[in-house]
């Protein structure tokens, strides 16, 4: 039996994706999370084969989720479920270990193909992600990638760009990662240094702009 954990905040997505999939007689869908954070305790806890997360999601985006799951659950294989195809989000998406990439478009008619070819331990694109942009992404390979979110902040750096970006407070935030409210004061001071921002708003800007949160 073949074990899929699905991530997405919307019950509508998620009951749709939870139909098509158990059209299989031999898949189950083990799990579902409304957050990032409940994806990543839900993956360590279940062990499932495949993981379909929702790009945008609050507290945790998909691409951190996606980096914390592949640590809590090393055979799961992650397929990341989005509206967005620029290279770059690509790019950030296979450096966060994904091995698939499906758009929201292409859902109803490839979730299942996408879902196989992962199970055979191959990668998966959405036909609407150009040939000229996976020849892109293997030219520049990590060159392309240096500028990128991923290499410049931490993962505690990340969670909380995104937390403050969504409009949380400093004690929020620190309640929520299990920190001090000094140690939050001080990531977003190295936040602000490291973007080269001198306010929330730019900062919040950032966040959105990178796919860290949704507009």
């Amino acid at each position: 039996m073949v074990r899929i954990l699905l991530a997405d905040d919307h019950d509508v997505v998620r009951r749709g994706l939870k139909a098509l999939l158990q059209n299989r007689a031999d898949w189950e869908v083990c799990g579902e999370a409304v957050s990032g954070r409940e994806a990543v305790d839900l993956a360590r806890e279940l062990q499932p084969d495949i993981a379909i997360i929702d790009l945008m999601m609050p507290d945790l985006n998909g691409l951190e989720t996606t980096r914390q799951l592949r640590k809590a659950s090393e055979r799961t294989q992650v397929l990341v479920f989005t509206m967005h195809r620029d290279e770059s989000l690509l790019h950030e998406v296979l450096e966060a270990g994904a091995r698939g990439y499906l758009l929201k478009t292409d859902a109803e008619l490839q979730i299942v193909n996408a879902v196989e070819t992962l199970l055979r331990h191959q990668p998966y694109f959405s036909p609407q992600v150009s040939e000229t942009v996976l020849e892109g992404f293997l030219r520049s390979g990590r060159q392309a990638g240096e500028g990128a979110i991923a290499s410049r902040l931490t993962p505690r750096e990340r969670e909380v760009i995104q937390l403050l970006a969504e409009g949380h407070r400093n004690k929020k935030i620190a309640q929520k990662l299990g920190i001090s409210i000094k140690t939050v004061e001080t990531h977003r001071t190295t936040l602000m240094r490291k973007i080269g921002v001198k306010s929330i708003v730019e900062l919040v800007r950032y966040a959105v702009r990178n796919h860290l949160t949704e507009p």
